[in-house]
């Protein structure tokens, strides 16, 4: 998630909801952790499998925090 571009709603949300923010916080720690594995040059086994479900994982995250700002929208 761009956490450069500005967005209302998700400054909003970020600045007075606990699980979105959490939820932010995960995803940026998956982007961190891709991009430690992203870097290897010989990745092992494990890393690769590592590396496909971190991918699944962030991808879930990511469309939780889009479900939250869509409702957030629609609510407000």
């Amino acid at each position: 998630m761009d956490m450069t571009t500005v967005d209302p709603v998700r400054d909003e949300l970020l600045s007075k909801d606990q699980g979105f923010r959490e939820l932010v916080q995960q995803h940026q720690n998956y982007e961190k952790r891709l991009d430690e594995l992203s870097a290897l040059t010989y990745p092992n086994e494990d890393e690769l499998v590592e590396e496909s479900v971190l991918k699944k994982k962030k991808l879930l995250v990511k469309d939780e925090i889009y479900a939250m700002m869509q409702n957030y929208t629609n609510t407000h």
